[in-house]
């Protein structure tokens, strides 16, 4: 009866492979996404920087409504003019970065001028001072450019913040899918790891800025740089449990592919077309730059909304974080103690998969392949809900260890090349053990028949 339940058992059929074309599918998906992300944000926000709704004052009422129709002629939607009182007003709305420019038309026989900031780019100083330009020499005025927020000498374009800004951003979304693999971390170490990274790669940063000269020596940029860091992992972290396998997707869609864009580097954001504009006011890099402008350059005018933005993606990331860690206290509740095994949703470009149990069920587009797959059985063919499988590596270390289902079944993935020992265990019966060779690419199956202790000879069903 051995001898056939062995062979009853090598009859059962091989797993199933994945057809090349939905091989090629599940690998191609992630760069075609991130293709089409680059081609539709890179190429539209960046292919024609020009103003789009820039807030400028102007002073004299009288004079504003001229400059306004001139511009409405001229670059439609490209401005929105304001009058103030007087030329002292223009200048400070600029400081106080509530406009980007401020005109004094000339009186009395002086020039007018134009207040202007390069620390918000000098592209935008550069396209300010030509359209305002024009618009004064139709008059036969020369115009006057006063630069009210001037930048360090090694920062010429005013965009060197930017540059810092993704240093403190894309290394918090890497550090996100790094500490998935961080099997020994619960969520709270996670999260003191995220402040402590955060925090070292602020001061680090700071240092390197203010000794290389690129930065002016205003401690409130750490800050902000923490603030950033730890807005993107966190709220990467929190992300990944729900978006599971497609997580490296949306991530890099948020923090790659909309940030930096729209970051304000190559160009400000009042040269972005205007969904763009949006997508920098609520981005945590573009508000980051917004914060170290005010904060370095401004006195501090303006910097309360940036960082108010950067603590709400702080304090979603956190929500996201806990409402995880309830939906699994739920989960265990519902389910007895069951072991419950969520797939990989790490970057698979960042490292080689982890061991992990998989659920056994039809396989969905996008869910990562089983590298091993079986079934337990007893020696009258019925299935052994919840035996231990656990298998090793050729040195004994346990790789991962799962419960089989109510039909018998288990599967696991992330399992490295090579020999691999699977023991299948329960209280009361013999253990199975088999050995298996699990090449690149390949599904081995491992089923066993665990008869009753008081038999003489356990029994394995290799296939």
């Amino acid at each position: 009866m051995g001898d056939e339940g062995q062979q009853h058992v090598d009859r059962m059929a091989q797993p199933a492979r994945p057809s090349r074309a939905r091989t090629l599918a599940e690998a191609a998906w992630f760069p075609a996404a991130l293709f089409l992300g680059f081609l539709f944000c890179f190429a539209p926000a960046l292919h024609s920087p020009q103003p789009h709704h820039a807030h400028v004052v102007v002073a004299g009422a009288a004079e504003a409504r001229d400059v306004a129709a001139v511009l409405e002629r001229t670059e439609p939607g490209g401005f929105d003019i304001t009058a103030v009182p007087h030329a002292a007003d223009a200048r400070q709305a600029v400081r106080d970065r509530t406009a980007v420019a401020g005109l004094a038309p000339g009186q009395h026989g002086k020039h007018p001028v134009l207040f202007v900031a390069k620390a918000n780019g000098a592209s935008l100083e550069q396209a300010l001072t030509t359209t305002f330009g024009q618009v004064v020499g139709d008059r036969s005025q020369h115009l006057a450019v006063q630069d009210v927020a001037p930048t360090v000498s090694k920062d010429r374009m005013g965009t060197t913040l930017v540059y810092f800004g993704i240093a403190w951003s894309v290394p918090g979304y890497i550090l996100a899918t790094t500490l998935l693999r961080a099997t020994a971390f619960d969520r709270r170490r996670k999260l003191l790891a995220i402040l402590g990274v955060a925090a070292l790669f602020g001061v680090v940063g700071f240092a390197v800025g203010v000794g290389l000269g690129y930065l002016p020596h205003d401690p409130v940029a750490m800050l902000v740089s923490f603030l950033l860091t730890t807005a993107v992992a966190t709220f990467a972290s929190g992300l990944a449990p729900f978006t599971r396998q497609f997580f490296p997707a949306v991530g890099m869609t948020l923090f790659i592919v909309l940030s930096i864009p729209t970051s304000g580097g190559a160009a400000p954001a009042a040269m972005l077309p205007t969904f763009f504009q949006y997508v920098h006011a609520v981005i945590p890099l573009g508000n980051a730059v917004e914060a170290l402008r005010s904060a370095l350059y401004f006195g501090g005018a303006g910097m309360l909304r940036p960082v108010l933005v950067l603590c709400a993606w702080i304090a979603a990331g956190a929500a996201l974080m806990g409402l995880d860690a309830w939906r699994h206290r739920r989960a265990a509740r519902a389910d007895a103690g069951e072991e419950i095994q969520d797939p990989p949703v790490d970057d698979p470009s960042m490292e080689a998969p982890a061991p992990t149990a998989l659920p056994v069920h039809r396989h969905h587009f996008g869910e990562p392949e089983p590298d091993l797959v079986g079934t337990v059985r007893d020696p009258h063919r019925r299935p052994v809900p919840r035996a231990l499988v656990t298998v090793l590596d050729p040195s004994g270390r346990q790789l991962v260890s799962t419960l089989t289902n109510a039909r018998g079944e288990y599967a696991a993935t992330g399992l490295p090349e090579g020999y691999l020992s699977i023991v299948a265990a329960l209280p009361g019966r013999q253990p199975g053990v088999q050995q298996r060779l699990l090449g690149s690419g390949d599904v081995v199956r491992a089923d066993f028949l665990l008869r009753d202790r008081h038999d003489a000879v356990p029994e394995a069903v290799a296939p």
